[in-house]
């Protein structure tokens, strides 16, 4: 009798637990089950790459289709990379000495200084009007500071505190979108300049180094800036077309535009200061190959000096407060899981497979070249997280098969940067991506995110096809 009810009890529990077995549980374990099946029939990796490999997958995955934090993600797997040997402790130690760990933790603490000073109010102000005209000026804006601020993490750091000031005026689903919005556009502006990327200047130099052709700066300037403009403004309709709520917001519109009439006054001291800060550390960053000193020293510098006591603008105490070092360890184990692919050898087994495609393109109409070299640019942040790294891996490859296929090198060159610009699809495809995904204020769900890379990278292939075929080639520019 007493077992039967301690069956009877069991049962219910038994059920309980069997319906928390969601779906999406089953459909994660069925694609980890899968990933792990496909690399062990990878022949041509090592241990240690396919251990890379089933990480990277699993990253992906996990931060897509999951609520889990993107740290805890990514720093758990690089635990499970080093407990099965696979990979040494000092991986997950060296991750955070990263140029681009310190380069965001002094963009936080200016982004807080450009805050507190008041200057992030007063440029939110210079930018009110009716929903649209709000997001139309800041796109602008955001346009325009990729030919003053070299880094694309920088911008996107020192634009957060402007959101933050523009949500009261907007819904809690349009500011959503606006953090979308706002790193989507700092990285489809970068184009716009020699100077937005590094991989830009790696591009160049390995141009150089095996042609003895280049690329001035102003020659990319006018290859260059008519595109990024439509591209901009495409990508900005995109977002809009595909995650703007419908529901109106005209109660807050209208307080935008009763603030726009308000009076600015002169800028205050604290502004002063913050503002002439800025514009030394913006001259410092395109002067780095004259003193030599990179992005992330010079911006953790900045950062110092807007703490110091009596002369900043910040409090010590601010300043650390202000960082979120939720997504620095995010972006430290991101980065060690991108330095496992390239030294496991994954990204140059991965290579050896598309390029490999590439020389059958000797026999191929032009257009056919043009598509695919376009294709393995837009796609290579699927697996090579690193921008600079894509420059480092890729262009030597891609120079190889122009001189194989006698295409012109610097049309090639040219195409492929611009094409590996484009990294809108998981969190960890771009920093200025990857701030606003853990910023807590201003966020975004990496679901949302994949949503309109669904749209955009077919339209950003199609648009550098239409200028290929007509603008750039009128300038000068082909294969």
């Amino acid at each position: 009798m007493q077992r039967s009810v301690l069956r009877a009890r069991r049962k219910p529990w038994l059920m309980e637990q069997l319906d928390r077995c969601s779906t999406r549980l089953l459909a994660i374990l069925a694609l980890h089950v899968l990933y792990a099946l496909l690399i062990v029939f990878a022949g041509a990796l090592t241990y240690s790459g396919k251990a890379a490999l089933f990480a990277f997958l699993s990253a992906m995955t996990l931060w897509v289709a999951t609520s889990i934090p993107a740290g805890l993600v990514a720093s758990g797997l690089i635990v499970f990379v080093v407990l099965v040997k696979a990979a040494e402790p000092e991986l997950l130690y060296a991750s955070l000495s990263e140029e681009v760990v310190w380069l965001m933790i002094g963009s936080f603490m200016i982004g807080e200084a450009v805050k507190e000073s008041g200057l992030a109010e007063r440029l939110s102000r210079s930018i009110k009007g009716s929903r649209h005209t709000i997001i139309n000026r800041f796109t602008s804006l955001l346009l325009l500071s990729a030919f003053l601020i070299p880094s694309t993490s920088g911008r996107a750091a020192l634009s957060i505190p402007v959101v933050k000031q523009l949500r009261p005026f907007f819904s809690k689903e349009e500011s959503n979108v606006l953090a979308i919005i706002t790193p989507v556009i700092i990285l489809m502006s970068t184009s716009a300049t020699l100077i937005g990327a590094g991989s830009h200047l790696i591009g160049i130099g390995l141009l150089e180094a095996t042609t003895g052709e280049t690329i001035s700066f102003v020659q990319w300037l006018v290859w260059a800036v008519p595109f990024t403009i439509a591209i901009t403004f495409a990508s900005l309709w995109v977002v809009k077309w595909q995650l703007w709520p419908e529901r109106k917001r005209k109660e807050r519109m209208d307080k935008g535009r009763s603030l726009q009439q308000n009076r600015v006054g002169p800028l205050t001291q604290k502004e002063k200061k913050t503002a002439g800060l800025i514009v030394c550390m913006m001259a410092a960053w395109i002067t780095e190959s004259v003193h030599g000193y990179d992005l992330g020293f010079v911006t953790v510098t900045g950062a110092l000096l807007l703490a110091v006591p009596r002369f900043g603008v910040l409090t010590w105490k601010q300043a650390v407060a202000s960082v979120s070092w939720n997504l620095i360890l995010f972006v430290a184990a991101a980065a060690a899981l991108g330095t496992l692919l390239v030294e496991s050898g994954v990204v140059s087994w991965m290579e050896r497979e598309m390029m490999g495609n590439l020389h059958l393109f000797t026999t191929m109409p032009e257009w056919f070249m043009v598509i695919g070299i376009l294709l393995v640019a837009t796609t290579s942040h699927l697996y090579i997280t690193s921008h600079t790294t894509r420059a480092i891996v890729l262009i030597p490859s891609l120079l190889l098969v122009a001189q194989a296929i006698e295409a012109n090198a610097v049309s090639v060159v040219f195409l492929s940067l611009i094409g590996m610009n484009y990294c809108v699809t998981f969190p960890i495809s771009s920093k200025a991506l990857l701030l606003f995904y853990e910023e807590e204020s201003v966020s975004y769900e990496a679901r949302d995110l994949m949503k309109i890379s669904v749209y955009l990278l077919p339209l950003y292939i199609a648009v550098m096809l239409l200028f290929y075929f007509t603008y750039w080639r009128w300038t000068g520019l082909a294969i």
